[in-house]
């Protein structure tokens, strides 16, 4: 069984500033068909050396995401969630990348969240019990 749902609204994102979001898009697209395990491993791969991601930050690569590709629009959680934490890390940042699920009815969702608040989701945070998840990895000074 599956849940309709509606494309969200997409604002247009500057010519010179579509490369590195289609960038983030088309690998999302690759990583999403690794296995979980390898998923998460890649993900975290990806995060070090990044700092924590602001709210602002999080949501504004979730809007080029959502912006340049119709599927990241629509219902292709996996995919904009790891394509807003990629270009979140091509801006030298990283979000929490979270899977999880909830029952009455059963959904299975994919979101990134900043300080444990979910970033352009229209629902509230505990909607979902966290599965997975890739934090950002606290800053270390030699």
């Amino acid at each position: 069984m599956s849940q309709q749902m509606v494309a969200e609204a997409r604002e247009s994102v500057p010519l010179l500033h579509r490369p590195p979001v289609l960038l983030a898009v088309a690998t999302a697209r690759l990583l999403i068909r690794l296995s979980p395990r390898r998923l998460r491993r890649m993900l975290g791969l990806a995060r070090r050396g990044a700092g924590a991601a602001t709210a602002d930050q999080a949501l504004a690569a979730r809007n080029a995401v959502v912006a340049v590709s119709a599927r990241c629009a629509g219902e292709g959680c996996l995919q904009r969630s790891v394509a807003t934490a990629l270009l979140c890390r091509l801006r030298g940042t990283w979000p929490t990348w979270c899977t999880g699920v909830r029952t009455g009815p059963f959904r299975a969702h994919a979101w990134v969240e900043v300080d444990g608040q979910p970033i352009g989701e229209p629902y509230a945070a505990g909607s979902y019990r966290t599965m997975m998840t890739v934090p950002s990895l606290p800053h270390t000074r030699p």
